[in-house]
Order: structure tokens, then sequence, then C-alpha cells
């Protein structure tokens, strides 16, 4: 009888922190918070948050200033970018299932599920992409985000 793994969807760390800048960016305002600032504020590691936002800039939505008076801001590209669209870019376009992997699957060649399970992770993302950066900022999540970018 063969083993069947249930999968959990869960976005990688990635797509995540990448969220989470381009919302904390959204309500900014006219400050540039710098990514040390943004990494701190969220609590995670600078090195992996300096990647993401290298990551962002490379796609266009926000731009990062160097030096004094530098800092990151969001483009306007990035405040009408959709979320489904972000959530692909840093989550690829793999399979929710590794059927060839080291051991491949002896059903790969007639699986149904892979299927299944490709059309449920287009599902998904297709629910993502009429949502922009701007729509989850929207009150009340804006307000509550200044409060929380402004620290203690």
């Amino acid at each position: 009888m063969p083993v069947i793994y249930a999968a959990r969807m869960r976005l990688l760390r990635s797509t995540d922190l990448a969220l989470r800048v381009l919302m904390r960016l959204a309500v900014a305002g006219e400050s540039s918070p710098t990514t040390r600032d943004v990494a701190e504020g969220m609590d995670v590691p600078y090195t992996h948050l300096a990647k993401v936002v290298a990551e962002l800039q490379h796609m266009g939505l926000l731009t990062a200033r160097r030096g004094r008076g530098g800092g990151l801001s969001l483009t306007e590209q990035g405040r009408a970018a959709s979320v489904g669209a972000v959530v692909r870019a840093f989550e690829g376009d793999g399979d929710v299932v590794d059927c060839e992997g080291p051991t491949p699957c002896p059903l790969n060649s007639a699986c149904r599920l892979r299927g299944a399970l490709r059309r449920a992770q287009e599902a998904f993302f297709a629910s993502l992409d009429p949502i922009t950066v701007a729509d989850i900022v929207s009150e009340p999540t804006g307000a509550l985000l200044l409060g929380i970018s402004r620290g203690p």
C-alpha cells in the first residue's frame, strides 16, 4: 500500500518577508526606512531581508537609495502590484509535490493527483491576482501597520 503524505500550503519565508516589506513601505508616507530599520522592526536577519529587498528592487516594486538621506520607498508600480504576481515571483512555478525526486513516484506516468494539485495551486494564485499592495494596507490594516512601524 503506498504511503500518502499530506501537504500543507505554506509560503516561503522570503515570500512572507516580501509582502511584509511592501506593506510596511506602503504606509511609510514620506519617510524612507533603511533595510536595517525594516529588518530590526520585523525582527529578521538583515542579510535575509537584504536579499528580499534586492529582488523587490529588481522587480521595480521599490527603490533603495544609499548614503545620507537614503532608504527604501515603494514605487507606484509597487503600490499597484498584484499580490498574486509577487507571490508567484517568490514562490516560483514548481509543482506542489516532487514526483520525480530522489525516489520517483511509481504512479508518475498515470497520476491524476499532480494535475489536481497544480490546478489548486493556480487557483490559489488566481485568487490573489486581483488584490494589490494598496488593497492589503487599506483600513484598518494601514493604521495598525503605522503603529507597529513607529516602534516603542
